[in-house]
């Protein structure tokens, strides 16, 4: 998307907003990284404003991030618990915290922020670099064909339709380098704002091989963090790595 910087696209007017609407799974995602933390310290790449770091950190886990965005991390300190969490500002692909953990997890489709597949793969590769030797690397994205209809590149979608508010979600698909060009389009009776976003969508597939890249194996993968069955209908999923020698 031409003039998009991906580093800046989570600024002050975002990281205000990005908690008012919850997208009410964050009980249900707490539970399940729970289950891998076993009591153990945790990582959370792109930790942002902590929707999902505070309830863990709540759960008596000791929760620490990574997040580019020094806005969502001023919005996080505002919050409850905000101040107990050590947070590393940089690329969640490079940045390291010097620490090993029993969890590393990276939440919301937020893989799809990296947009090289380089980029991507590094990513694997720090999460392997902070994982304990027993440790979980646990990814939720979307699969790409609930985004992307097959054959088809681009799509206007309308959000929300109301008298004096419309929300449209408009978008375009380059197969070739796997991007999304979006824009969330709000229009209202005093003008009209953007809020552009790109993603570089990869399948399960692709994030199992660059599991094996940095020295991990698929443990486990659902369809939800309920621990749905993942099958050809599923529209996301929630995936589990270890190290290649694991059991």
């Amino acid at each position: 998307m031409e003039g998009f910087d991906p580093a800046s696209s989570f600024g002050p007017e975002v990281a205000t907003h990005y908690d008012d609407h919850p997208r009410g799974d964050e009980e249900a995602a707490v539970a399940f990284l729970l289950e891998y933390a076993r009591g153990r310290r945790a990582l959370e790449f792109a930790i942002g404003t902590g929707r999902i770091a505070l309830p863990l950190a709540a759960k008596g886990i000791q929760v620490d991030g990574i997040e580019l965005s020094t806005h969502m991390v001023e919005r996080l300190r505002t919050r409850p618990g905000g101040d107990q969490i050590n947070v590393t500002i940089g690329d969640m692909s490079v940045a390291t915290t010097g620490h090993r953990y029993g969890l590393v997890y990276l939440v919301f489709n937020t893989i799809f922020n990296l947009l090289t597949v380089d980029d991507q793969i590094h990513c694997f590769e720090n999460a392997a670099r902070h994982l304990a030797a027993d440790g979980y690397f646990v990814v939720e994205a979307a699969v790409p064909h609930a985004w992307i209809t097959p054959g088809k590149t681009d799509y206007v979608h309308a959000e929300h339709v109301g008298m004096k508010t419309v929300v449209l979600d408009v978008a375009r698909y380059d197969p070739v380098t796997q991007l999304l060009d979006e824009n969330h389009l709000c229009l209202t009776t005093g003008g009209i704002t953007m809020n552009p976003i790109v993603c570089r969508l990869i399948t399960p597939g692709e994030m199992d091989l660059m599991a094996r890249i940095a020295g991990m194996q698929l443990i486990e993968r659902f369809a939800s963090w309920q621990r749905t069955a993942f099958d050809a209908h599923s529209s996301a999923h929630i995936s589990v790595y270890g190290r290649a020698t694991m059991s």
